[in-house]
């Protein structure tokens, strides 16, 4: 110990002699080592050095870190007077890690610490997303429809079905034509099996609402989508409403708007649109829908002479379009009907195509379920239609080929359509056939089409369809509307329809002013235009108004039309209020009319009369010329003009009705007439009587059209 303490200085003997008694004496209180100058803080004062070698042992580890051991040797001690062999440890140790043994008896499982485990949270639609883009690359590397059908229906999650219709169309509209028509083909075919009506919609209304981040990466985005949205339309999986109702939901500045205009005028417009939009992504591997009904129709016929049900159904199975053997089911079921001797024979191979598992329920479903929406226009053809459908349905349910829920979905809708069905598709037709008319400028034929569909009705929603569509138009087609009115009030409109349809138009007017922004003024125009026309009385106005509320916008548009009307030279502006369009035609045809008949009465010949009457090319008009003949010739006092009538009569080119229409006009006026022409109504029953005699008008037109006593001669 001495020769150990031989090395240090007496000074250093102290203060360790100092420090030894200060660590072996307890401390009397906790505050003692908070005072300003504790012994610890004493020895941090001084370091331990090494007198040979001149620099402290520990590398200048200060004396608070040395503590002499229960051994008296001196040991080095951890930060904080803790550890160190033969130490005590810290006087109060709360900071030491303390080992938990599962294995202990005592072992509380609560006394583990807390951990965070940290987990991925799996968006569902995210994976859904993933997992299409494989199905619709490997489609478009395979063509096989069935399968990505199938892997579809594998994926579940039916409610995100909206997303794959976007991602599909968006991935097909930056690649080739054949890609686009492969998606066109695949909408088709997934269309109310895998994807109901809803989701398709609401995939297209999503592609709408992307159009403008689409156009960023695709040069010609909106021209490609317009043309996905016709080509839907064309393949049925769209209604042709669509387009108006989404044009309702996006602003005019947006893409997506663009896409429905184009859609509408470009491509939906045009004629034989449907043909030329199946055809537009020519070279795809899949034959068109055309052709695959031709190929369909062609087998069926086949097996009527054959009669070999084995065949049949394999050549419906080397088709390759088990998504389409709804159109099978309807053609066979109409060959039925057509040929009665094939009957059995086509309900035996739906019979045994459907036990063979070649046809499925919902194919067979669906394809019952569009003939019956066929059929009244199939009784046009086939008139025992209903009734053979209506004894096939009970059949095939009872011997297990067709699922009996088609009666539940079927009763309601058939026998006859219901009124909302009916409605529906009255729409759809005069759409196109409004289409039609503004691209070929021919009322005759419009006015077939009208006939055709043999729902008068309707009329006063026709006009409604009519005026709201030329509104959103150019002048030229807001003129031929117009000119149209004429017409149709004359031919097959009534005044009652022409209220009606006005009195509907203003009831939505507030609605059309959101896409149509001057759209009051317009309607003004049509209205007063309607009056000049002769189309309405201005009394009609006030019967318009009193079937709006008050405080409308339509009754505004109704006080904006009457101000028009009493403006100064108010005919002669309102015919020229769209600049012309095809325009004047009803009032150049009058002026034609008039020069003709007077130059007929002045000495002309017959002949030469017919032939510039039907120059004129406006048969729908020729009651004006029966009108204008009547009058003339009370005004003459010369029957030359009745030879006319009944050559044109004869030769056919004044039809009977047109006939009809001119002599009700002019007994309409026979009040006015009779202020310039006293004995007019005398001389009009005489010549209603001749008409009667000669065939012109119909035996009970007298009852209608007159109250006047008949007089048999003419003065």
């Amino acid at each position: 110990m001495a020769s150990g303490e031989g090395f240090l200085t007496d000074e250093q003997r102290e203060v360790l002699k100092i420090a030894s008694q200060n660590a072996e004496t307890p401390l009397p209180s906790p505050r003692l080592s908070s005072s300003p100058k504790s012994p610890t803080s004493l020895l941090s004062d001084h370091q331990l050095k090494d007198p040979a070698a001149g620099r402290a042992p520990s590398c200048g580890v200060g004396v608070r870190h040395v503590r002499r051991s229960h051994s008296g040797k001196f040991v080095r001690v951890k930060k904080d007077g803790a550890g160190g062999k033969g130490t005590w440890g810290k006087l109060l140790d709360t900071d030491r890690e303390s080992h938990i043994d599962r294995n202990d008896p005592n072992y509380d499982s609560g006394e583990e610490p807390y951990q965070l485990v940290g987990s991925t949270i799996s968006d569902p639609l995210d994976e859904y997303k993933k997992a299409v883009v494989s199905i619709i690359e490997e489609y478009f590397s395979t063509s096989d429809v069935e399968l990505a059908a199938s892997d579809l229906k594998d994926l579940g999650s039916s409610e995100f079905h909206p997303y794959f219709i976007k991602r599909l169309v968006s991935i097909a509209m930056d690649r080739h034509d054949k890609e686009k028509e492969m998606a066109s083909v695949l909408l088709s075919s997934l269309y109310a099996d895998v994807i109901s009506p809803n989701q398709i919609r609401d995939g297209f209304v999503m592609l709408l609402d992307a159009a403008d981040d689409l156009a960023v990466d695709i040069l010609d985005a909106v021209n490609i989508l317009a043309l996905f949205v016709a080509r839907a339309v064309v393949d049925e999986i769209l209604p042709p409403a669509f387009l108006t109702r989404a044009k309702k939901t996006l602003p005019e500045s947006s893409k997506g708007y663009q896409v429905l205009q184009t859609a509408e005028k470009s491509y939906l417009s045009a004629p034989h649109h449907a043909e030329l939009l199946e055809r537009r992504w020519g070279g795809s591997i899949h034959v068109t829908v055309e052709e695959m009904k031709k190929k369909i129709a062609d087998l069926l016929r086949e097996y009527v002479e054959s009669g070999d049900t084995f065949e049949a159904c394999r050549c419906i199975r080397e088709l390759g379009v088990s998504f389409f053997h709804h159109e099978v089911v309807k053609r066979a079921l109409v060959l039925a009907m057509e040929i009665q001797a094939a009957e059995l024979l086509m309900l035996k191979l739906l019979k045994e195509a459907a036990e063979e598992g070649l046809i499925s329920s919902s194919q067979m479903v669906k394809g019952f379920a569009r003939l019956a929406e066929s059929l009244d226009d199939l009784a046009l053809d086939i008139p025992s239609a209903k009734t053979l459908f209506q004894s096939i349905v009970p059949k095939a349910i009872s011997e297990g080929w067709l699922d009996a829920s088609f009666t539940k979905s079927s009763c309601e809708d058939r026998e006859g359509q219901s009124e909302e069905k009916r409605l529906r598709r009255y729409k759809e037709e005069v759409v196109t056939i409004i289409h039609e008319y503004f691209l070929s400028d021919d009322i005759p034929e419009l006015i077939r089409s009208l006939e055709d569909l043999g729902l008068p009705e309707f009329n006063p929603i026709f006009l409604k369809k009519l005026v709201t569509l030329a509104l959103d138009r150019k002048n030229r087609e807001k003129e031929m509307a117009s000119v149209l009115l004429s017409a149709l009030h004359i031919e097959i409109f009534s005044t009652e329809d022409i209220v009606n349809g006005f009195v509907m138009l203003l009831e939505s007017a507030e609605d059309t002013a959101l896409d149509i922004l001057d759209a009051s003024t317009e309607l003004a125009l049509f209205l007063a235009r309607a009056v000049i026309d002769d189309v309405l009385a201005p009394l009609n106005l006030d019967e318009i108004a009193s079937k709006l509320s008050p405080n409308c916008s339509g009754s505004e548009t109704i006080r904006m039309a009457r101000s028009l009307i009493t403006a100064r030279h108010a005919g002669e502006r309102l015919l020229r209020c769209w600049g012309g369009g095809t325009g004047w035609a009803v009032e150049d045809a009058k002026d034609k009319i008039m020069k003709l008949l007077e130059e007929y009465e002045s000495g002309g010949v017959v002949a030469e009369a017919c032939q510039c009457i039907r120059d004129l090319g406006m048969p729908f008009f020729n009651h004006e010329v029966v009108k204008k003949a009547l009058v003339m010739a009370m005004e003459k006092k010369n029957d030359r003009m009745l030879d006319l009538l009944q050559v044109c009569f004869d030769e056919g080119l004044i039809t009977i009705n047109q006939m009809s229409k001119g002599f009700t006009r002019v007994k309409d006026g026979l009040d006015d007439l009779a202020l310039d022409i006293p004995n007019a109504k005398d001389k009009f029953s005489f010549y209603m009587e001749y008409a009667q005699k000669k065939g012109w008008l119909l035996p009970s037109f007298g009852s209608s059209a007159m109250e006047a006593p008949p007089i048999a001669t003419a003065s």
